[in-house]
């Protein structure tokens, strides 16, 4: 139990208050975002990536919020990579940014201001903030609410592929298709969700269903988008029936023949998007993105 607790990341001890409020006390919409540091990762080259994601306390809205002053990180900013379009409650590891091996002492402070409340993330690499694969899948409930045990060893990321231009152009009303092929390691074997025990209904750490996936969603861009299929949802709906793979009873669909995911998607109203194609096994991910631009 020692070595289970020790995986768990700051971030997620940081928003243990916020998750027992939740639990007490939850809102669908007119709640503000808390910008999140995850942690941060050391590369070989003796560099470093900062690790962040975010928690909407609300569980129905959905907030777009453009780059600017009130989504920005700075130095260095506004615009470091940052999402815009933010899902309701705890989305991890939503982002990466490379910094260099002289990084040092130095931070980055993603600062977020919605609902007239402005909260800060403050990015360093301070030594209990060191996160690796161990820990990440720990976070995402890969080996259910223990934190981590041995068929977690030897995970690697799925392998993504997306076919096509990473840049699109298209007029409002119409749709693209989108051809993405991912492969896993079968690390860790598929499992289920187990269905809702009312005598065992609370959750003190995060579960989730493994088994390879994938799903199409709005990273950046305001605008109605139209998924055909439509995706599994990527951000952590807990409740019952709430159908994403943290949801009671999930079940990871069948992989597609030959690995490949075909999506159409359809762009009501002008602008730019980002759309974020992310392959997760369940405890690890890997992420491609495509720019659209929507004209009148």
């Amino acid at each position: 139990m020692t070595m289970r607790r020790a995986l768990l990341v700051p971030a997620a001890i940081a928003c243990a208050a916020a998750a027992t409020f939740a639990q007490q006390e939850s809102f669908s919409s007119g709640q503000n975002i808390a910008p999140v540091y995850e942690g941060w990762e050391q590369h070989a080259d003796g560099s470093f990536t900062l690790v962040l994601g975010y928690f909407n306390r609300n569980w129905e809205e959905v907030i777009d919020l453009p780059v600017g002053a009130d989504n920005a990180i700075e130095p260095g900013g506004p615009d470091q990579g940052q999402p815009t379009h933010f899902f309701p409650r705890r989305n991890r590891f939503v982002f990466r940014i490379r910094v260099p091996k002289d990084f040092g002492k130095k931070e980055l402070v993603w600062t977020l201001t919605t609902h007239g409340k402005t909260e800060r993330a403050y990015a360093s690499l301070k030594p209990d903030y060191f996160i690796d694969d161990t820990v990440i899948m720990a976070n995402y409930g890969a080996a259910g609410m223990g934190g981590t045990d041995s068929s977690l060893i030897g995970n690697k990321p799925p392998v993504l592929h997306v076919d096509g231009d990473k840049r699109r152009t298209l007029k409002a009303g119409e749709s693209i298709a989108l051809v993405a092929v991912a492969t896993d390691d079968g690390i860790p074997k598929p499992r289920g969700m187990q269905r809702l025990n009312p005598a065992f209904a609370s959750r003190f750490t995060v579960d989730s269903a493994t088994g390879l996936r994938l799903s199409w969603f709005v990273y950046r861009g305001v605008g109605a988008v139209v998924f055909d299929p439509p995706q599994t949802k990527v951000w952590e709906d807990t409740r019952d029936g709430g159908g994403s793979p943290w949801s009671y009873g999930w079940r990871t669909p069948p992989v597609p023949p030959d690995g490949t995911w075909t999506v159409r998607a359809t762009f009501r109203d002008p602008g730019s998007y980002v759309l974020r194609c992310l392959a997760h096994d369940g405890g690890l991910t890997t992420a491609e993105d495509v720019t659209v631009l929507v004209t009148p």
